[in-house]
């Protein structure tokens, strides 16, 4: 009995100096974390119940009030809808172009790595720069999108002037400039892929549209998973290009969420509300990622 009692003890003993260990190796990333990301989050979490407006160290705590004068607030299901409009309108040709642009350029021809890399400079250029160039681009009067489009005999747009087109070139300058990264990914990914596979699906015969959709699109699908996350996220995120391009209008017609949240925040100086803004977006975002991981279980293959 008492041997027992003794290794027992020896073994929770030895259970706390593994813990121990392992939180001694952990700490140096996990102080950071806490201070520069987990803390932000529950300060912004308990602003969000305040009246705070940003200029003054004073506030009162007014419980629900800011999300209940969100939900009445028109210009919230509005900022809502064009995230929601921006996000899948950047996801799904990012998405389909890096992958076309992979399956272009995964075979090492002459000149190839020259069109990688001035497929994926986009990317690693400052949005701010892209977004200055760009404004030249969608001028209404001049502007060479509307030149290309007189070369075709269509008729000229006011591209970031109307509510009506601003979204769209909004949507052009995020995914030209999200192409080659997920591009670089995508061509990673089909080297992966097992060259027998092509082959013998070649001696049963398997035409080539029949192994990408059999063969190549299940061996790359946690890399689209891994994209599709990173995209949303991106999207969810973006303010550089908004505010250069368009300031959140033509009447309102770009504003998201995250454009709102500046708007209330440094504008308004109506901080509470604000940071009602940036959990309702920490909220979303986790919830279209459970949603993400859930139905990548039934194709991501691992």
């Amino acid at each position: 009995m008492s041997t027992s009692l003794t290794e027992g003890k020896s073994r929770k003993k030895s259970a706390w100096k593994n813990a121990l260990t392992v939180l001694l190796f952990v700490l140096p990333a996990l102080i950071p974390l806490i201070i520069f990301w987990i803390y932000p989050i529950l300060r912004s979490v308990w602003l969000s119940f305040t009246n705070w407006d940003f200029m003054t160290p004073d506030y009162d705590v007014v419980g629900l009030k800011n999300y209940i004068s969100l939900l009445k607030d028109s210009r919230f299901y509005n900022a809502l809808w064009n995230t929601v409009v921006f996000t899948a309108g950047t996801l799904v040709p990012t998405i389909a172009g890096g992958l076309g642009l992979a399956l272009l350029l995964r075979k090492n021809f002459r000149g190839s790595g020259i069109f990688k890399f001035v497929l994926f400079s986009p990317w690693i250029t400052p949005t701010v720069a892209i977004s200055i160039v760009w404004t030249w681009i969608f001028k209404a009067d001049g502007g060479i999108a509307n030149i290309v489009l007189g070369f075709f005999g269509l008729p000229a747009l006011k591209w970031i002037n109307s509510s009506s087109t601003a979204m769209l070139s909004v949507i052009i300058v995020t995914v030209w400039k999200s192409l080659g990264y997920a591009m670089i990914f995508y061509l990673s990914a089909l080297e992966k892929v097992p060259a027998e596979l092509y082959e013998a699906s070649s001696l049963d015969g398997a035409k080539p549209l029949r192994q990408f959709l059999d063969m190549t699109l299940p061996s790359i699908s946690p890399t689209t998973f891994f994209l599709m996350i990173i995209t949303m996220v991106n999207s969810l995120q973006a303010y550089d290009q908004i505010q250069i391009l368009t300031q959140g209008g033509p009447s309102g017609s770009t504003r998201t969420l995250l454009y709102m949240y500046y708007q209330l925040g440094f504008q308004e100086f109506k901080m509470g509300e604000a940071t009602a803004i940036a959990v309702i977006m920490i909220i979303i975002t986790v919830l279209l990622s459970l949603i993400q991981f859930t139905a990548s279980k039934k194709w991501v293959h691992y």
